[in-house]
């Protein structure tokens, strides 16, 4: 499903506004964390081999309003075809793996992980503002 859409390092998806970038390599995620210094930043980790999570993926797009998430940048991680560095997202943040799944870092640190239809746009833009 999003096997293409990372053409470039960053998708600005029309119908919805989440301008999301490709999580797929150490690299990126070490920029993740620096990024984190300054800025909230959202890790999704999707399944494209799961209905719940695309489920998931589907109602958080369908609730996105871009401009009440200027203060986060949002990362896609397929963690199918990039199993790796979904564990080294658990490891390097000290969390479970779960599917989907949405993290929200903040100066390095996990502030907000919900999973499956726990994920609510809602609940992300509070923590935004907390």
């Amino acid at each position: 499903m999003f096997k293409n859409i990372f053409k470039s390092n960053t998708q600005d998806t029309k119908a919805t506004g989440i301008q999301w970038k490709a999580l797929n390599d150490a690299a990126t995620l070490q920029e993740i964390k620096e990024i984190s210094q300054t800025k909230k930043v959202m890790i999704f980790k999707h399944s494209t081999r799961c209905s719940i999570s695309a489920s998931a993926l589907n109602r958080l797009e369908r609730n996105w309003k871009q401009e009440e998430m200027t203060e986060l940048q949002p990362y896609f991680l397929d963690l199918i075809q990039y199993r790796n560095i979904s564990n080294q997202v658990a490891q390097d943040f000290g969390i479970t793996h779960q599917s989907p799944q949405a993290l929200i870092i903040s100066e390095g640190k996990v502030i907000y992980d919900n999973s499956h239809m726990g994920i609510d746009y809602e609940e992300i833009k509070s923590v935004l503002k907390g």
